[in-house]
């Protein structure tokens, strides 16, 4: 006997490496991190390591709406 479809919406899975690269801001901007931070980082000055913990302003409206399609429910974290 088959099964009985289910009814309703279908659930949508989450991209992780996007939802762990972007995140939202209070205003609803999305922001990402800057690349280059794990290692090799031995003789880059302090100043220049501080600046990698920044958040940047995602800019230009493909992007945007790529990250919003593989993170579909992207939400500001705490």
């Amino acid at each position: 006997m088959p099964r009985k479809a289910k009814a309703g919406k279908i659930k949508l899975k989450t991209h992780k490496a996007t939802s762990k690269r972007f995140r939202l801001t209070g205003s609803g901007v999305l922001v990402r991190t800057k690349g280059g931070k794990s290692h090799l980082r031995r003789r880059t000055s302090k100043r220049t390591k501080a600046l990698f913990t920044e958040m940047l302003p995602v800019q230009g409206e493909n992007i945007i709406k790529r990250v919003r399609r593989l993170a579909p429910y992207l939400d500001k974290k705490d």
